[in-house]
């Protein structure tokens, strides 16, 4: 899996030594507030949700770890195409870092795996990420009430999508990448 490298980040691939870094942001109640999955008790299951993202089959997905000034503060991408998704440590929220990385992932998505569209399913009460993935040009195709039951609670999936041709027409950003 390549590297990506954006302004003020570089998205790399997943590594078992991320084990740490990703069960501080993975047993945060914020980070994981509209998860599918309620914040990991233990460095157990984050040792399985991460063996699960380092074990992705290149035909099936394509998920990158955040890094920020040599800090890993998240993750972004598909771990499996074409539904986008991410996680972002709370201290790095609202510096528009997750739509730096987002960004760079989509013009991946369209560009070299050449994907019809993108997708995303998110839970309503999560305006932060509806927001974001708006301002990408991602947009509402649906709702569903009850789709995911998350410790006990069921909770709503607004369904979102953009499609190549829509990206391609739009006045969105097309970043480079290196």
């Amino acid at each position: 899996m390549v590297e990506l490298h954006t302004e003020r980040l570089r998205l790399r691939p997943a590594r078992m030594s991320d084990l740490q870094a990703f069960h501080e942001i993975m047993s945060d109640g914020r980070a994981m507030a509209f998860w599918s999955t309620p914040p990991h008790v233990d460095e157990t299951q984050t040792q399985e949700w991460l063996a699960a993202m380092v074990g992705i089959q290149p035909s099936d997905g394509e998920d990158f770890v955040i890094e920020h000034e040599g800090l890993t503060i998240g993750k972004a991408g598909f771990y499996r195409f074409p539904e986008i998704g991410f996680i972002l440590h709370p201290i790095c929220w609202g510096r528009g870092l997750a739509t730096e990385a987002l960004s760079a992932v989509i013009v991946r998505a369209f560009v070299q795996h050449k994907l019809p569209a993108i997708e995303a399913d998110v839970d309503p009460r999560n305006t932060a990420a509806l927001g974001l993935l708006t301002r990408l040009g991602v947009h509402e195709i649906g709702r569903q009430a009850a789709a995911w039951q998350v410790g006990g609670e069921w909770c709503d999936s607004v369904y979102l999508r953009l499609t190549a041709d829509r990206w391609n027409r739009s006045s969105l950003p097309h970043p480079g990448v290196s």
